[in-house]
């Protein structure tokens, strides 16, 4: 399976893509969501995308709302990862089409928590 992280913060892409690696994800990076969209150009569709919010360039909401609205890309399981707590922008996440939601600080487990529930795993 393929997992792109896409955060501004390298430190951030880095953590993901340690935690993602054990799981059998091939992880590739990104920093923001221009970056992204060349990286699935390149590599193909993702199983998995975890996406910061706040981001230069084009920000994890826009991204979202990209990649959503393209059909060969559509059913990617999409994971926002943010700072954001604030109702609003949860719901507006899930509106635009985010699968799940975590926030940051976050802890390994909590990212593979999730993961396993976004791809029913049950260990």
């Amino acid at each position: 399976m393929k997992a792109l992280t896409v955060d501004d913060s390298p430190t951030i892409r880095h953590i993901v893509a340690k935690t993602l690696k054990p799981l059998g994800f091939e992880v590739f990076q990104a920093g923001d969501g221009l970056e992204a969209l060349k990286v699935i150009e390149e590599h193909g569709k993702m199983d998995l995308i975890v996406l910061d919010w706040n981001m230069p360039n084009m920000d994890g909401y826009e991204f979202l709302v990209e990649v959503r609205k393209r059909e060969d890309l559509a059913d990617m399981k999409i994971m926002v990862l943010t700072t954001e707590n604030q109702r609003h922008f949860i719901i507006k996440a899930i509106m635009a089409g985010a699968n799940e939601y975590l926030m940051k600080p976050f802890s390994s487990d909590m990212l593979i928590e999730k993961v396993k529930l976004l791809f029913d795993i049950n260990n």
